[in-house]
């Protein structure tokens, strides 16, 4: 398919969706860090929440970036 006038790629879209679930993950894994849950999980010292929200949110950039559509 080819993009010309008008149409946005679908990578870009993937990209804002990676981006908001990057950032509502890391805003939980922030939260965490104050107001830590009565059970923690196996490991949850190691904040997994905060780095697979970075590597999303890293991703979801990238794409925002790279397919942002632009006037030729």
């Amino acid at each position: 398919m080819r993009e010309g006038h008008g149409f946005i790629s679908i990578w870009f879209f993937v990209g804002l969706l990676l981006a908001i679930y990057g950032l509502m993950i890391v805003g939980t894994g922030l939260y965490e860090i104050g107001s830590p849950p009565a059970h923690p999980a196996v490991l949850s010292e190691l904040r997994p929440e905060i780095w697979w929200g970075g590597l999303l949110l890293a991703f979801g950039l990238f794409y925002l970036i790279r397919f942002y559509p632009r006037k030729r």
